[in-house]
């Protein structure tokens, strides 16, 4: 079975503009539709609200809110898209009744939600999708911030202070998925960051030893290396942003990872090229400048990675943990 995750998917603000103008709107290119198409399932990080109701979150530090029109769950749908994420610092952006609009709005276009729910039971339950033959497991989290965490009885999303170790409740929603596969999608470290803080290696390898047979993050805007069978940072997939000139967030993958009844095998990353507010695959440099930065962030981890066909290839079936090259809070990355 394939999996293709993205990361931050952020439809509201200028993107939510395009649609309202157009809910038909191409906001993916034929291309990368057709690459989507080669997995059995599709997972991303929905970094915003669907809703017409609600008022920004009443945080004078917050800078960002972003909410999405209802066409952005139909546009996700036609995307393909079998599961989102929640558990991040925006599902709770427009209050508690744009999340719930949020669930309602995703649930009634077949879309699968993790991470956030009308209760805390809810947001921390995993999903249960299948495909191929094999059952796969959905875990969502977030780091950040402690603000938004679900209640007994109050919408919110999973929250867990992952420096401080696993709570309770997440190492029996790892450990109790009655299934082949478990994906935990941590929404976790600081934003525009290269590489992973310590805290965030040490916290996947808690997920890892709970149970996790995969673990995807997401948060930093950019992607980062990957030590199987952890995906630091998927990076950002569709967004209206300002590129930043060094980390180029303008510039992403899309992972397809094989997954088998036993785990993760392989993934296969493909360039991505994220224009104002329309995504396609990256082309000629900025193809050249993914692969180098891909390669040099997994070999900091001691991860080699192949070239096949113009995707960046990463074997998963034999995870070894090997020290970074750097000693330092976080591992060194040349480009």
């Amino acid at each position: 079975m394939k999996l293709a995750l993205a990361g931050d998917t952020m439809l509201g603000r200028g993107v939510e503009e395009v649609l309202r103008r157009d809910p038909q709107a191409l906001l993916f290119s034929a291309a990368l539709v057709s690459a989507i198409e080669e997995a059995d399932l599709f997972l991303l990080n929905l970094e915003c609200c669907i809703s017409t109701r609600g008022a920004p979150w009443p945080d004078p530090c917050k800078p960002f809110f972003f909410r999405a029109p209802p066409a952005a769950a139909a546009a996700l749908a036609r995307l393909g898209v079998d599961c989102v994420t929640l558990a991040n610092n925006h599902a709770l952006d427009y209050g508690y009744g744009a999340l719930v609009d949020t669930l309602e709005h995703l649930d009634r276009v077949g879309i699968a939600t993790v991470g956030a729910g009308s209760s805390e039971a809810e947001a921390h339950r995993p999903a249960l999708l299948t495909a191929a033959g094999v059952r796969l497991a959905v875990v969502g989290v977030t780091d950040h911030p402690s603000a938004y965490a679900a209640g007994p009885e109050r919408p919110g999303v999973a929250y867990a202070d992952l420096r401080a170790g696993l709570p309770g409740w997440l190492v029996g929603a790892i450990g109790g998925c009655a299934a082949d596969v478990v994906c935990v999608t941590p929404h976790w470290g600081p934003n525009m960051a290269a590489v992973p803080l310590r805290s965030t290696r040490a916290a996947a390898a808690a997920l890892v030893d709970a149970g996790a047979d995969l673990v995807a993050g997401h948060s930093a805007h950019v992607f980062q290396g990957v030590e199987p069978p952890t995906l630091y940072d998927l990076g950002d997939f569709v967004d209206d942003y300002r590129t930043d000139p060094y980390l180029r967030n303008d510039l992403g993958l899309l992972f397809i990872v094989s997954l088998g009844c036993r785990g993760p095998e392989a993934l296969e990353a493909l360039p991505l090229k994220l224009s104002y507010c329309r995504t396609g695959l990256a082309t000629g440099e900025d193809a050249d400048w993914v692969r180098r930065r891909f390669v040099a962030a997994c070999r900091a981890f001691g991860t080699e990675v192949e070239q096949r066909d113009g995707r960046l290839v990463v074997r998963l079936a034999e995870p070894a943990r090997t020290p970074p090259r750097s000693s330092a809070d976080q591992p060194a990355l040349r480009l």
